[in-house]
C-alpha cells in the first residue's frame, strides 16, 4: 500500500523545472550555422513554412489596402513577425527529426503541427496573439494622441507625415520604444518555451519561466540573438514579406538548436 501511495504521489508531482545551461556568444554563430544546414538538408519544408508565413503577411497587407487603411501596413509589417515563433513549430519538428536521424514526411510533420492545438502550445499561441493585439492597439492609440491633427489616407501620405514632421518623429520614437519593450517581453517568454513545449511534456507557464531564465542567465548572447533576428526579419519583410520565405526557416531551425544549447536534456 505504501509503495502504491508513493507511486501515486510521484505521478501527481509536477515535472521538475528544466535546467538552464550557460552559453557563449560563439554559440550563436554555431546555431545559425546549424540552422542553415538544416534548411539545406530539407529545403522544401523550409520553403513551405516560410512561404506560408510570407503569404500571411501579403494577405494582411492587401486586406488593409482593401479596407482603405493602407497606412497600417507599416506597423503591421513591424508587428506581424511577433507571431513568427509559433509559425516555426513545423521547422522545429523538422530539426528535431534531422537531429534524431528520423525520416521526414509531410504527413507526419504536418500531423505534429496540427496536434499542437491539443497541447500547451495552444496557450502560447494565445499569449503571442495577445501581445500582437497590444502592439496594434498601442499603434492606433499613438496615432490618435500624436498624429490626430494630421490627415493621411494612403501609405505614401502616412510615410510623409511620419518622416517629415515633428509629430511624426515623436510618433516614431515613442512607437519604437514601446515596440521594443513588447518585442523584448515576447522574445524572452518564447525563444525557448515553444521548442521546449514541442520537445517534451510541460505546462506553458513552466516553459515561459524557463525561457526567461535562459535569457537572464545568458543576457549577452541571447539579446544579441534577439537583435539579429529582429533586424533580419525586418529587412526580409521589406520586399512584400518575400524575403521571409528563406529567412524564417533558417532562423526557425537555428532557434531549435539554440533551445538545445540553452536547456539541458530532460
Amino acid at each position: 500500500m505504501t509503495n502504491e501511495n508513493n507511486a501515486e504521489s510521484a505521478a501527481r508531482r509536477p515535472p521538475a523545472m528544466p535546467t538552464v545551461n550557460t552559453i557563449a556568444v560563439g554559440d550563436i554563430a554555431e546555431v545559425l550555422k546549424a540552422g542553415l544546414s538544416d534548411f539545406l538538408r530539407a529545403p522544401l519544408f523550409g520553403l513551405f513554412f516560410g512561404g506560408v508565413f510570407a503569404l500571411g503577411g501579403i494577405i494582411i497587407a492587401l486586406s488593409l489596402t482593401t479596407w482603405d487603411i493602407p497606412w497600417m501596413i507599416y506597423p503591421v509589417a513591424i508587428g506581424f513577425p511577433l507571431v513568427g515563433p509559433f509559425v516555426a513549430v513545423g521547422l522545429y519538428e523538422v530539426s528535431r527529426r534531422l537531429e534524431a536521424g528520423k525520416p521526414l514526411s509531410w504527413g507526419e510533420i504536418l500531423g505534429v503541427v496540427w496536434l499542437q492545438r491539443q497541447r500547451e502550445l495552444a496557450w502560447m499561441a494565445f499569449v503571442m496573439l495577445f501581445v500582437f493585439w497590444v502592439w496594434m492597439y498601442q499603434v492606433r492609440l499613438l496615432v490618435a494622441i500624436i498624429l490626430s491633427r494630421s490627415s493621411f489616407s494612403t501609405l505614401d501620405r502616412f510615410i510623409e507625415v511620419v518622416f517629415t514632421t515633428p509629430q511624426g518623429w515623436t510618433f516614431l520614437a515613442v512607437g519604437h520604444v514601446v515596440g521594443a519593450i513588447l518585442a523584448m517581453v515576447l522574445f524572452s517568454i518564447t525563444v525557448v518555451s515553444i521548442p521546449l513545449l514541442l520537445d517534451r511534456e510541460s505546462d506553458f507557464v513552466t516553459a515561459m519561466i524557463t525561457s526567461v531564465k535562459s535569457v537572464t542567465s545568458n543576457p549577452v548572447p541571447m539579446l544579441g540573438w534577439g537583435v539579429f533576428v529582429t533586424l533580419a526579419v525586418i529587412v526580409s519583410s521589406l520586399p512584400m514579406f518575400l524575403g521571409l520565405i528563406v529567412t524564417l526557416p533558417v532562423l526557425g531551425h537555428a532557434t531549435w538548436h539554440l533551445y538545445k544549447k540553452c536547456v539541458a536534456p530532460a
